[in-house]
């Protein structure tokens, strides 16, 4: 019994350490589609994807608790916005990427509010049992540490700036960015990473004549899915 749990500890810990230590820092190669649109700027599950209206919130946290684009991007200019939130697994690819082809105005850290990050176990469960609201009680939304960079650069003809918010969960170990403000990002390119557990949002000025292509649960893959047209 004794040798029968230290085989099984052993085989853990050695499942653990690949997955930490290697299978996490995978960064697969990715081809952005021909057709035109935004990319998804991360892997993993859509857990809301909202018009908002200037001066609106975007979700509903929880009674009495409403997460705006201020409290997401921290900041806004008070126009319409398209709004789409993507949970990362712990099996998730991790490395983030440009939605378009831009310049990176800039990078923007906030540290967690309240003085620590939170848990992100509502939100993984809740995409795992496909349980909708996804986001609900997810009070990492408004309160964890984030990256915020904003992408300048054309879209249908028209200039587009897009934000990319990078969200860390208790366990993070950092938020990278490899692309400096002022640097040209390639569509679909690696522009950073989120160590551990993460969400990301792509946040875009509304439009008439831009509509979004995914809906909650959706999977969607960096780099690759497009999520606006």
């Amino acid at each position: 019994m004794i040798l029968f749990l230290a085989v099984a500890a052993g085989i853990l810990a050695a499942g653990f350490c690949f997955w930490r230590y290697y299978w996490f820092f995978r960064d697969p190669p990715r081809t952005a589609p021909t057709e035109e649109g935004l990319l998804s700027p991360a892997d993993g599950t859509v857990v809301y994807v909202k018009h908002v209206p200037a001066g609106s919130p975007v979700i509903v946290i929880k009674k009495g608790v409403a997460a705006t684009v201020k409290d997401i991007a921290r900041e806004d200019d008070g126009g319409a916005k398209i709004v789409i939130g993507i949970f990362m697994s712990p099996l998730d690819v991790h490395f983030n990427r440009a939605p378009l082809a831009a310049r990176v105005d800039f990078i923007h850290r906030y540290p967690a509010t309240g003085g620590s990050n939170l848990a992100m176990g509502a939100m993984h469960w809740r995409t795992l049992l496909g349980r909708e609201p996804y986001y609900a009680g997810s009070m990492h939304i408004v309160q964890n540490e984030r990256a915020v960079t904003r992408f300048e650069g054309e879209y249908k003809g028209t200039p587009l700036a897009a934000y990319v918010v990078q969200i860390g969960s208790f366990a993070v170990r950092g938020i990278d960015s490899y692309i400096e403000p002022g640097k040209r990002v390639e569509r679909g390119a690696t522009f950073g990473m989120i160590r551990v557990g993460s969400q990301v949002d792509l946040i875009v000025p509304w439009r008439e004549d831009l509509e979004p292509t995914v809906r909650p649960g959706d999977r969607v893959t960096g780099g690759e899915t497009i999520v606006v047209r």
